[in-house]
């Protein structure tokens, strides 16, 4: 995805620790645009997949999960981090955020997540896989099959993906982030 790496190169903002902000066109303000064109990337590359569901964890996933969902026709969950008093069937799981540096009990319905659901994850970053391990522990409570799991960016020095090569999971990283020290951007 020329157009994303572009961007990430032109906009992105680097800070000490690691974090790369992109928050002028992915995760605060969004160019529609681009998450189109990201919608269409992951469609492309998780076509031969059967999946029935997009799931995505609130809140800056929902954009381009939402985007996924419109383009192959497909229903959008979202793993919410806040306990609503209304879910039915609430499975729940704790993930730790790298950004915010403090944990959530995330929560979703197995209403909306169940045993027949053949799930593609959509997020915005793949840095330590601490999302992804929740909604692994999320599938697996409720009997979902992950047909894989596609991240915006991945920041590959922060070793996240070991997490899905060790469940054996398809990860589709759209840009892929080598180093950032001395706050300069590296990508593959």
């Amino acid at each position: 995805m020329e157009l994303l790496k572009k961007r990430i190169l032109q906009d992105g903002k680097c800070f000490p620790g690691g974090i790369l902000k992109v928050d002028s066109f992915i995760n605060h303000q969004m160019d529609p645009t681009l998450m189109y064109e990201i919608g269409k990337e992951f469609m492309a590359r998780f076509k031969d997949r059967p999946i029935n569901k997009i799931v995505t964890i609130e809140a800056s996933g929902i954009a381009p999960a939402i985007f996924v969902g419109y383009l192959m026709h497909l229903p959008v969950v979202f793993i919410k981090k806040k306990q609503p008093k209304t879910m039915e069937n609430m499975l729940t799981s704790v993930v730790h955020s790298f950004t915010k540096d403090r944990d959530y009990t995330v929560c979703i319905s197995s209403n909306f997540l169940c045993a027949d659901d053949h799930i593609l994850f959509i997020d915005d970053f793949l840095a330590f896989g601490n999302a992804a391990k929740g909604v692994i522990d999320l599938c697996k409570q409720s009997g979902a099959t992950i047909e894989g799991m596609g991240f915006i960016i991945e920041k590959a020095f922060q070793g996240g993906r070991k997490v899905m090569d060790d469940e054996n999971i398809k990860v589709e990283s759209l840009a892929i982030v080598e180093d950032l020290s001395d706050c300069k951007i590296v990508l593959r």
